[in-house]
């Protein structure tokens, strides 16, 4: 499989750029992967680059987003931070791969057991991750479920999968809120927004 080009990248579209991720997770998940020779993608992404997805994604050692939706060198944008939220650089970031690198597909992948996601639901407070803490807590208020404040903490799985979930959501309307450039193309159908999530135990991406 060789690198994208400007021309594969013209014909990519929003609807496209999801099913090559969806085939390359299931390709992950089967342990399969693309027939594609590294090194020479090195060579053929010498001179330029052509994307056709943006991936904001958690900073997890076992969710790297090329890893899990199988692809190469010159695929995708990763964007990696504890908690995949958004922030002015990463918006920036964004409107860059959208809109002058021409990606079509705009990804926030949450993930379960997230360790940035069981510090908001324990409300932790540690030097400058507090700061991030902060930025993941709306998530954690957001949901409503289970009241007892005896189970709304790490140590209650299905609350911090339900706080991830929640979590992606709500960057999904800070980026069409915070970023009018990226929300006029989504409108346009020039790219898509879309959230998903990934599953430690079994490798799956489900997207919400």
């Amino acid at each position: 499989m060789k690198a994208h080009t400007k021309e594969t990248q013209a014909t990519m579209t929003p609807k496209k750029a999801l099913q090559f991720l969806q085939e390359g997770n299931e390709r992950f998940q089967k342990n399969l992967k693309a027939n594609r020779n590294l090194l020479q993608q090195v060579n053929e992404t010498k001179d330029g680059q052509f994307p056709f997805a943006t991936i904001l994604s958690c900073i997890d050692s076992r969710v790297s987003a090329e890893l899990v939706f199988d692809q190469g060198l010159g695929d995708i944008f990763s964007v990696r931070i504890a908690g995949n939220f958004v922030n002015d650089d990463i918006l920036g970031s964004m409107e860059f791969a959208c809109k002058l690198a021409g990606t079509k597909l705009l990804v926030v992948l949450g993930h379960t057991s997230c360790g940035a996601v069981k510090g908001a639901c324990d409300h932790a407070r540690l030097g400058n991750l507090t700061t991030l803490i902060n930025k993941i807590e709306p998530a954690v208020e957001a949901v409503s479920e289970p009241k007892d404040e005896s189970l709304r903490n790490s140590k209650n799985l299905d609350f911090v999968d339900a706080v991830a979930v929640k979590n992606v959501e709500l960057t999904l309307d800070n980026i069409r809120q915070q970023s009018p450039i990226l929300k006029e193309m989504e409108e346009k159908g020039e790219i898509a927004i879309v959230g998903a999530m990934y599953d430690l135990s079994d490798g799956k991406v489900s997207f919400l």
